[in-house]
Protein backbone atom coordinates (compact mmCIF):
# COMPACT_ATOMS: atom_id res chain seq x y z
CA UNK A 1 0.00 0.00 0.00
CA UNK A 2 1.32 3.40 -0.68
CA UNK A 3 0.46 6.97 0.54
CA UNK A 4 1.32 9.96 -1.68
CA UNK A 5 1.13 13.53 -0.27
CA UNK A 6 0.77 17.14 -2.35
CA UNK A 7 4.20 16.67 -2.29
CA UNK A 8 5.90 14.79 -4.87
CA UNK A 9 6.72 11.49 -3.64
CA UNK A 10 4.99 8.09 -3.05
CA UNK A 11 5.67 6.80 0.33
CA UNK A 12 5.68 3.42 0.43
CA UNK A 13 6.19 2.29 3.15
CA UNK A 14 6.35 4.87 6.60
CA UNK A 15 8.62 2.34 8.67
CA UNK A 16 11.50 0.85 7.53
CA UNK A 17 13.04 -2.21 9.05
CA UNK A 18 17.19 -2.71 8.93
CA UNK A 19 18.25 -5.43 10.36
CA UNK A 20 22.37 -5.05 11.02
CA UNK A 21 22.89 -8.63 12.49
CA UNK A 22 23.44 -7.51 15.79
CA UNK A 23 20.96 -5.24 16.29
CA UNK A 24 17.33 -3.99 14.01
CA UNK A 25 16.94 -0.20 13.15
CA UNK A 26 13.57 0.63 13.28
CA UNK A 27 13.45 4.19 11.85
CA UNK A 28 10.12 5.76 12.76
CA UNK A 29 10.86 8.14 15.14
CA UNK A 30 7.10 9.91 15.21
CA UNK A 31 7.59 13.36 13.39
CA UNK A 32 10.56 12.51 12.54
CA UNK A 33 11.04 9.39 10.36
CA UNK A 34 12.27 7.70 7.58
CA UNK A 35 10.65 7.41 4.60
CA UNK A 36 10.84 4.73 1.80
CA UNK A 37 9.36 6.40 -1.29
CA UNK A 38 9.92 6.51 -5.13
CA UNK A 39 11.00 10.11 -6.94
CA UNK A 40 11.28 10.56 -11.01
CA UNK A 41 11.50 6.35 -10.95
CA UNK A 42 15.00 6.60 -7.81
CA UNK A 43 14.00 4.47 -5.14
CA UNK A 44 14.61 7.27 -2.27
CA UNK A 45 14.61 7.09 1.69
CA UNK A 46 13.97 10.15 3.33
CA UNK A 47 14.90 10.81 6.90
CA UNK A 48 13.04 13.86 7.99
CA UNK A 49 14.10 16.30 10.91
CA UNK A 50 11.95 19.03 12.38
CA UNK A 51 15.01 21.02 14.31
CA UNK A 52 12.03 21.67 17.43
CA UNK A 53 14.89 21.88 20.29
CA UNK A 54 16.34 24.51 21.58
CA UNK A 55 19.98 23.79 20.16
CA UNK A 56 20.13 24.16 16.72
CA UNK A 57 23.08 22.63 16.19
CA UNK A 58 22.42 19.69 18.47
CA UNK A 59 19.52 19.03 16.26
CA UNK A 60 22.14 18.85 13.58
CA UNK A 61 24.80 17.20 14.81
CA UNK A 62 21.95 14.14 15.60
CA UNK A 63 20.31 14.87 12.00
CA UNK A 64 24.26 14.04 10.38
CA UNK A 65 25.06 11.10 12.86
CA UNK A 66 21.81 9.40 12.18
CA UNK A 67 21.97 10.35 8.54
CA UNK A 68 25.15 8.36 8.14
CA UNK A 69 24.51 5.67 10.41
CA UNK A 70 21.14 4.94 7.97
CA UNK A 71 22.90 5.27 4.50
CA UNK A 72 25.62 2.63 5.56
CA UNK A 73 22.71 0.34 6.66
CA UNK A 74 21.12 0.93 3.83
CA UNK A 75 24.51 0.03 1.66
CA UNK A 76 23.80 -3.37 2.64
CA UNK A 77 19.69 -3.41 3.19
CA UNK A 78 18.64 -1.94 0.12
CA UNK A 79 21.33 -0.10 -1.88
CA UNK A 80 19.61 1.14 -5.05
CA UNK A 81 17.72 3.24 -2.05
CA UNK A 82 19.17 7.09 -2.05
CA UNK A 83 19.34 8.75 1.60
CA UNK A 84 17.90 12.21 1.88
CA UNK A 85 17.99 14.37 4.55
CA UNK A 86 14.65 16.58 4.76
CA UNK A 87 15.28 19.55 6.81
CA UNK A 88 12.32 22.61 6.86
CA UNK A 89 12.73 25.73 4.69
CA UNK A 90 12.99 27.97 7.55
CA UNK A 91 15.94 26.43 9.05
CA UNK A 92 17.84 25.96 5.72
CA UNK A 93 17.19 29.76 5.09
CA UNK A 94 18.51 30.39 8.99
CA UNK A 95 21.04 27.50 10.05
CA UNK A 96 22.16 26.00 6.51
CA UNK A 97 23.87 29.04 5.07
CA UNK A 98 26.51 29.03 7.55
CA UNK A 99 29.93 28.01 6.03
CA UNK A 100 30.91 25.49 8.23
CA UNK A 101 27.54 23.65 8.34
CA UNK A 102 27.13 23.72 3.91
CA UNK A 103 30.64 22.46 4.08
CA UNK A 104 29.68 19.14 6.64
CA UNK A 105 26.72 19.04 4.23
CA UNK A 106 29.40 18.47 1.33
CA UNK A 107 31.94 16.75 2.62
CA UNK A 108 29.44 13.62 3.94
CA UNK A 109 28.28 13.94 0.47
CA UNK A 110 24.37 14.62 2.21
CA UNK A 111 21.84 15.15 -0.36
CA UNK A 112 18.89 17.57 1.29
CA UNK A 113 15.06 17.32 0.96
CA UNK A 114 14.10 21.34 2.43
CA UNK A 115 10.06 21.23 2.95
CA UNK A 116 7.73 24.06 3.52
CA UNK A 117 5.84 23.61 6.72
CA UNK A 118 3.26 26.21 6.11
CA UNK A 119 2.82 25.06 2.26
CA UNK A 120 3.18 21.23 3.38
CA UNK A 121 5.38 21.06 0.39
CA UNK A 122 9.06 20.51 -1.07
CA UNK A 123 10.60 23.58 -1.75
CA UNK A 124 14.10 22.18 -3.10
CA UNK A 125 15.71 18.85 -3.70
CA UNK A 126 19.44 19.83 -3.11
CA UNK A 127 21.59 16.61 -4.39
Amino acid sequence: MSLCYIIPICVLNAQQLIDLGFVDFYIDLGAEQLLAATKDNEKIAVEIKTFLAPSTISEFHTAVGQFINYRIALEDDDPDRTLYLAIPLDIYKRFFKYSFIQRVIERNQIPLLVYDTEKEEISQWIK
